[in-house]
């Protein structure tokens, strides 16, 4: 018998209690999300019409939660707009150029002094570099920062991330699963990334007319479909191109910013946002099991948590001070974006398919459940954070700082 829709009943049910508690408890509701996704799954009992195995529903959910995370980055780049993201371009660039340095750089070294070889060493960078878009978008929506100054910079640090992963996604594959790159090759992914965000923000930009145009609909029905299409056509598309189907959402998101309809959008948007975007968290928290989460790859990715938001800080006030931000602001740069979340998994599971080293999913799966859970906390904590370091290193802000150049 076809149990999938109550299936998915038990699963919002728990998604529910779970915000419930965290609303109590006045915490960041991402944590309790993957941590009740995380208590069932394939692992956990079932009771004859209860089952919190989720065998039926599990990729239905998945999908749904995929769906969330194109809802969260279509919002957050609707708080924005091209022009806002344009001005502060050079900055972003040179901001997005230390984070992964840095962090790369720490993984490598990571890998290497814990005994890693060539190849599983690679991969552990590529977990620890990588931030969850979902999850800084979501944080940065309950914070209500969408407006900071240094806010710019993290958007444009995700976008980076973006070209980054898509190279280093195609150099990987080419190593793990045939055994050979190409330069030209890796040149290919990612002028083809670049060039893509760059044709689709500048397209847009010129089509703002004609969107504002398109969209002076009176029916609700109708406007909202519209948006739809346009959302997931684009999303879906950047998919086909090795473009994460977030980015894709998140560009769509900056150019109807630009609209005169950009309010309306927010307001009809809001609900898909805050239930699909719940689904992806508890869908991810179902991806990891407890059961595997021990011996030495927690002490693996405790090191690695450590070592991940020392770098994170250290290239949040490189890259703020880059953009002229104030030391405060810089340090909400290296905390906000401290989470990691599903190219982390991804990462590692790439690893498993090239048949590596098994230690390297679960200490993905502790290292990303820690950083998903202190992520939010130390965002939301960021001043206490940054009052903490400056009674150890003083701090000066720059003349005319919190301005993105």
């Amino acid at each position: 018998m076809d149990h999938m829709v109550f299936e998915v009943g038990i699963a919002v049910l728990l998604i529910a209690l779970a915000g419930f508690l965290s609303v109590k408890l006045r915490f960041s509701v991402v944590p309790f999300y993957i941590l009740a996704g995380m208590a069932v799954g394939p692992h956990a009992p079932h009771f004859g019409l209860i089952d919190l195995r989720f065998i039926e529903s599990a990729e239905l959910i998945n999908f749904m939660g995929r769906l969330g995370v194109i809802f969260l980055l279509f919002y957050l780049g609707l708080e924005f707009s091209v022009g806002r993201l344009a001005k502060a371009g050079k900055s972003i660039a040179i901001g997005g150029s230390i984070y992964i340095g840095i962090n790369f750089t720490l993984g490598l070294l990571y890998g290497f002094i814990c005994g890693f070889p060539i190849l599983e060493t690679l991969v552990i960078a590529g977990v620890t570099t990588i931030s969850s878009s979902a999850i800084v978008a979501k944080v940065l929506v309950d914070l209500r920062r969408t407006a900071n100054p240094e806010t710019e910079m993290i958007l444009g640090i995700i976008m980076f991330e973006d070209v980054f992963l898509a190279v280093y996604l195609s150099i990987l594959s080419g190593l793990l699963l045939s055994g050979a790159t190409t330069l030209g090759g890796i040149l290919l992914s990612a002028g083809i990334a670049l060039g893509y965000m760059l044709l689709v923000l500048v397209v847009g930009r010129l089509l703002v007319p004609v969107l504002n145009k398109l969209l002076g609909i009176s029916s609700n029905e109708v406007f909202l479909t519209t948006v739809f299409a346009m959302l997931f056509l684009v999303a879906g598309f950047s998919e086909t191109i090795h473009v994460a189907e977030a980015i894709g959402a998140l560009l769509v998101g900056l150019v109807l910013a630009e609209t005169k309809h950009m309010h309306r959008i927010e307001k009809a948007i809001l609900p898909f946002r805050d239930f699909f975007g719940a689904l992806f968290f508890f869908s991810f928290g179902l991806t990891i099991d407890p059961l595997s989460l021990k011996g030495s790859a927690v002490w693996l990715a405790i090191g690695a948590v450590i070592l991940t938001i020392i770098g994170n800080y250290t290239a949040g006030m490189l890259a703020g001070r880059t953009g002229n931000l104030s030391p405060k602001a810089s340090s909400n740069v290296g905390l906000t974006i401290v989470s990691r979340g599903e190219f982390s998994i991804i990462m590692a599971n790439l690893g498993a398919a090239g048949g590596l080293m098994a230690i390297l999913q679960p200490f993905a799966a502790i290292y990303v459940l820690i950083l998903a859970v202190l992520g939010p906390f130390l965002t939301k904590e960021s001043a206490m954070v940054h009052k903490f370091v400056t009674k150890i290193i003083p701090m000066k802000s720059k003349p005319g700082g919190d301005k993105l150049q």
